[in-house]
């Protein structure tokens, strides 16, 4: 009787405008509570269930605060900012009506759905998998949340779920863009290519590998040097930047590489046949010509872009180049004396480079690449953790060589290109940096000299020599990330002054710009297109969604594999890789899946633990028990296929330490000696 009562209703309203404000972002738990976080994270203010019906998990609002008992809880009032509109999920049928249960850990709740134009509701089953909008909100006046459902995905038992789920959720195309029928070259009028097609060029790819975009040819001087030219795939002869395909190109930003597939970012009739350096095969190429002396310096008066068309002499594998240069001999490929010295020379270039990097530069530790093999029906059917080997190196270091050659050659030429960089430390946690390094012996770093590019690689090459890797992870923490721009800005964590990748253009839209810079200057013109300001942007947003749908697929595949073992208690060797306060992240070293190992299964009584992400140190009855790097034994306890995270716990027991047993008195005398002894 009570609930049209205008009366009450002002009553309310005046009752409402007295309590204090707070905005805060929306974090939901499992237990159906949430809480109210503030911006800087200072300050979480507990949220009851029944509020938490009027938000999502990510929402920003403005609550109501009341306090009851001395305990203060949120009443969210006003919606600022909705954290979800688009979202994936799956269908459930709720007495014949349609929900959608969200593919979100922290989304706990279906929302009532109905479906847009083209998607008929007899087709949806139980399960299935499907995109949805959010179209009512209870912040925004509306009665509840309510969704319509745009798309559907597919089917609810489709073995291929995690690869279409993922490119969904991160609103990636599924299919290689639609081709031409008939693609010519479209050259500049005055670029001539050189004809190389008798030089004994070689691809080095991996055995599958169909996209083939760069080959090598190297020749020994007397003197010790090397004359290196490297020949890259030339999409730009077939695309300009007018074409509908370079738009496509542009959005797509890179070639989706996911586990068992990949999605092209050009045609595969481009990438896989009419660009892909084929053996026997005349194809366009831009290329560079280098010297490298003997002790692994590139001259910077002798790097030489052209154009031309190339002719690969063979198609060697990886693998089987590997075999050959550690062994001497491969059962699976004999090389004809030319091809045999041109991979042995690059195999000696490649030394003398990494010598070069390794004592000048930054080289990355080598960790293995971990490898799905998949069955036709799409189940894993093993984990590889395939090791860079002697023919991998080969190739990177003449990759390096090549954008270290694109760097220097478009900041001479334009001052403007399309350049990876890394800024090192952050600057305001240099000081940090310093105070920690410089607690090993003999070390007396300034935060001035590690903002140099020279400094920061000093500091990287010591942290590579240290026994352990604890201080090295520790650090990573307070570097920049890495950045994609038209300045000409130096990459510190390559440790090069200059870095402009051009070495994959069918599967990197930068480096297609850079291609149109660089033949710009072989003909001496203004470039016919140049880098805006917001490429780099737009490249980065695509690479870290490519990321993400790389790792979501992943962990997608490694819980359904893994899921198993939790049963069969079989034992990994992990590796930390992160701790915060709940516990710690750790990497299965067999097969490089991640999980999270809770503070609560390290040890039974949360008063024995003290996890310190700032320190990287997790300790126990406070003595220092773990740190970053450190590997341990682990045996995963869940594997959790919903949302794709698996818990690990440690092998180690951690028993509470007895108590110190009282010193046994016999007599009074005793019981003053003793006193007087503690009090001395």
């Amino acid at each position: 009787m009570f609930q049209d009562n205008p009366l009450l209703a002002q009553l309310k309203q005046q009752i409402q405008e007295k309590l204090p404000k707070k905005e805060g972002t929306i974090k939901a738990t499992e237990r159906g509570f949430g809480f109210l976080e503030s911006d800087d994270k200072k300050k979480s203010i507990f949220i009851p269930p029944a509020q938490m019906k009027k938000v999502m998990h990510g929402d920003k609002v403005v609550a109501l605060i009341r306090t009851e008992n001395e305990k203060e809880q949120a009443e969210p009032d006003q919606l600022i900012e909705q954290s979800i509109t688009r979202f994936i999920g799956r269908i459930q049928m709720f007495k014949k009506r349609l929900q959608v249960m969200p593919d979100h850990p922290s989304l706990k709740n279906a929302i009532k759905a109905k479906t847009r134009k083209g998607v008929n509701p007899e087709t949806l089953k139980e399960g299935d998998w499907v995109v949805a909008e959010l179209t009512q909100h209870p912040l925004k006046g509306d009665q509840g949340f309510q969704c319509d459902i745009t798309h559907k995905i597919t089917d609810s038992d489709d073995k291929i779920a995690p690869w279409w789920v993922t490119l969904a959720q991160n609103d990636l195309p599924n299919s290689e863009p639609e081709g031409i029928e008939h693609w010519e070259i479209k050259d500049d009028a005055d670029l001539v290519r050189v004809d190389m097609t008798a030089t004994p060029f070689v691809t080095i790819d991996g055995e599958s590998t169909k996209d083939m975009d760069d080959a090598l040819y190297i020749k020994k001087l007397e003197n010790g040097s090397f004359e290196l030219t490297i020949a890259i795939a030339d999409p730009t002869a077939y695309i300009t930047p007018d074409d509908s395909m370079d738009k496509v190109a542009r959005e797509r930003g890179y070639t989706i590489y996911l586990p068992g597939r990949n999605i092209p970012m050009l045609p595969r009739d481009l990438s896989d046949e009419l660009c892909s350096l084929i053996e026997g095969q005349e194809r366009p190429a831009l290329c560079c010509t280098v010297l490298v002396d003997a002790n692994g310096n590139i001259q910077e008066d002798s790097i030489n872009f052209f154009a031309a068309t190339i002719k690969s002499h063979a198609r060697l594998a990886y693998d089987h180049v590997s075999d050959f240069l550690e062994t001497g001999s491969c059962d699976k490929w004999q090389p004809n004396d030319t091809i045999a010295q041109v991979v042995t020379e690059l195999y000696e270039f490649a030394q003398v480079r990494t010598t070069w990097r390794e004592t000048h530069a930054v080289i990355f530790p080598d960790r293995p690449d971990y490898r799905f093999e998949l069955s036709e029906d799409n189940d894993v059917i093993a984990i590889h953790a395939d090791m860079r080997r002697t023919a991998n190196k080969l190739v990177e270091e003449a990759m390096v060589t090549a954008n270290i050659c694109a760097g220097k050659t478009l900041r001479a030429a334009f001052n403007m290109g399309v350049f990876n960089s890394h800024a090192g430390i952050k600057s305001d946690k240099l000081k940090d940096v310093v105070e920690i390094v410089n607690q090993l012996e003999g070390v007396d770093f300034t935060e001035e000299q590690i903002a140099t590019l020279e400094g920061f690689s000093e500091l990287r090459r010591l942290l590579g020599k240290q026994p352990t890797s604890y201080l090295d992870a520790r650090i990573r923490k307070f570097q920049t990330y890495s950045e994609t721009g038209n300045e000409p800005l130096p990459h510190y964590a390559m440790g090069l002054d200059i870095y402009a990748t051009w070495t994959s253009p069918i599967r990197k839209y930068s480096d297609m710009i850079n291609h149109r810079m660089l033949k710009a200057h072989i003909l001496g013109k203004e470039p016919v297109q140049r880098p805006d300001d917001i490429v780099g942007e737009e490249l980065a947003i695509s690479r870290r969604f490519h990321r993400m749908a790389e790792r979501n697929v992943s962990d997608w595949l490694y819980c359904r594999t893994l899921a198993s073992e939790v049963e069969k208690e079989t034992k990994y060797t992990a590796e930390i890789f992160d701790i915060n306060r709940a516990g710690m992240r750790v990497r299965l070293i067999e097969n490089g899946a991640a999980a999270f190992i809770p503070g609560s299964l390290i040890v039974d009584n949360k008063e024995r633990i003290e996890c310190n992400a700032d320190q990287g140190i997790i300790s126990i009855d406070k003595h220092e028990t773990f740190k970053l790097g450190d590997q341990l034994h682990v045996v995963l306890a869940e594997v959790k296929e919903d949302t794709r995270n698996m818990v690990a716990k440690p092998l180690q027991a951690f028993p509470a330490p007895e108590p110190e047993e009282a010193p046994v008195v016999e007599n009074e005398d005793a019981t003053t000696n003793a006193t007087t002894s503690a009090d001395a």
